[in-house]
């Protein structure tokens, strides 16, 4: 018998499916030039896809000016969210350039949005990323738009040398005491009398943190809403802007894709340049503060902290409050302080130091070691947490823990015999001077 087959016809056709349509906009820079041609573009790519009846707006997400060569864009990574979620068929881009010219980042993003089935037309080049030759082509034309972020790139590093070079002062947006006004560097009144101030004081013999305590007890502002640390004083008394001179090229970016900068030790020319802007300390003033702040870090024994790590950097946490002890030189004795209480005193955290032998000491004992050894140390204990006072808790990197209690020497028992004399000597010396009168 013969098959029989036929057409069947539908009864009810279905209506075509509107493509979910949205649009990424952003530009390099925040000039006005840039912040105009970016209304504009939100304007055209809002018109472009309303107008199409078959398609669905879906919205434009636009980055403020921000490099394309970063991947922490907000509106980038909320479209890319929205993909995931299948909230979008389609994105519209202005150029590869705008989306970004990273050609690592492009591809990854593209082919994660081909998988969902989500199509990048980018209407410069005229390439769908769903197309057949789609990748091939953006991975070409990505190429190109790298090696133009990279010479771009190094046309402004170029242009800001020479600009050190001849001792202009480049790209100083900011620093407390200073204020621009219309390309200018003026001298603030208010808060240069702050950094006057804290010259002044720290001359006079007061420390950092204090120096922090008065800013903080009188109120004053700090240069961007934060807390006044010892840090940040350090940082103006270290300053040599504030005598009207500048040290230019401090830092540098060798990688015009991270953007990252980076101190400059030695990788390129420095330049010193007098007379750069108006000043608010004399130079003999500063060289006074810096010859203070020498004299206190070599009769405590200081070093520069950025450079070193010790086996206990990172690893101790208050109980109190939850920050990281910091080591602690304490008349010529290594210590371990909670940062906070460095920072901020006894009323912000009460956790008391813990001298940096018995820390040894006890994880010698958690390790069964004759002696403490740094090494076995590491390889071992992830963190040591203080619960409260003299207890101490080791946690290892198989997550088992061992507690230890510890005591404090009595002030008689830690004197050693040298002390013992020099406190004796100081009484007689005191005895003598009482007789005398």
């Amino acid at each position: 018998m013969e098959r029989i087959i036929r057409k069947m016809e539908l009864i009810s056709p279905t209506l075509p499916h509107k493509k979910r349509v949205a649009a990424y906009a952003r530009v390099s820079s925040d000039k006005d030039a840039m912040l105009h041609s970016l209304s504009a573009q939100v304007s055209y790519f809002s018109d472009l896809i309303q107008r199409n009846p078959l398609w669905e707006y879906a919205g434009v997400y636009v980055d403020d000016p921000m490099s394309g060569t970063k991947d922490a864009r907000p509106e980038f990574q909320r479209l890319l969210s929205d993909c995931r979620a299948g909230k979008i068929d389609m994105v519209i881009t202005k150029a590869i350039s705008r989306f970004a010219r990273n050609t690592v980042t492009l591809l990854e993003s593209v082919r994660e949005l081909k998988l969902l089935g989500v199509d990048v037309f980018f209407e410069r080049e005229n390439v769908h990323s769903l197309s057949g030759d789609g990748e091939l082509m953006l991975s070409i034309l990505a190429s190109y738009a790298q090696e133009e972020s990279r010479a771009v790139s190094e046309n402004c590093k170029w242009r800001i040398r020479r600009d050190f070079q001849a001792g202009k002062l480049v790209n100083w947006r900011f620093m407390f005491g200073y204020k621009i006004v219309k390309g200018r560097v003026e001298i603030d009144p208010k808060q240069a009398a702050v950094v006057r101030m804290i010259f002044d004081d720290y001359i006079g013999g007061m420390g950092g943190e204090k120096i922090a305590a008065k800013l903080r007890k009188n109120r004053i502002p700090t240069p961007f809403g934060g807390t006044w640390r010892a840090g940040r004083v350090y940082q103006i008394l270290d300053n040599e802007k504030v005598t009207g001179n500048a040290v230019l090229q401090k830092s540098h970016v060798p990688d015009h894709l991270a953007k990252k900068k980076v101190r400059n030790k030695g990788q390129l020319d420095r330049f010193f340049a007098e007379g750069t802007h108006p000043a608010i300390i004399d130079q003999q003033t500063f060289d006074a503060a810096r010859a203070v702040r020498e004299q206190r870090r070599a009769r405590c024994g200081a070093t520069d902290v950025s450079a070193i790590r010790y086996p206990f950097s990172g690893v101790i946490v208050c109980g109190c409050c939850g920050k990281s002890y910091r080591r602690h030189m304490n008349n010529g004795r290594a210590t371990w302080q909670c940062s906070t209480f460095l920072q901020f005193g006894r009323l912000a955290c009460p956790a008391k130091y813990i001298r940096e032998d018995i820390l040894q000491a006890m994880a010698a004992e958690v390790l069964e070691l004759k002696s403490f050894s740094p090494n076995v140390f590491t390889d071992n204990i992830v963190q040591i947490q203080v619960p409260d006072e003299n207890r101490l808790l080791f946690i290892f990197r198989d997550n088992h823990t061992v507690e230890r209690v510890w005591e404090n020497r009595s002030r008689r028992d830690s004197w050693t015999p040298e002390m013992k004399q020099v406190a004796r000597e100081r009484q007689l010396r005191i005895l003598e001077g009482r007789n005398a009168l």
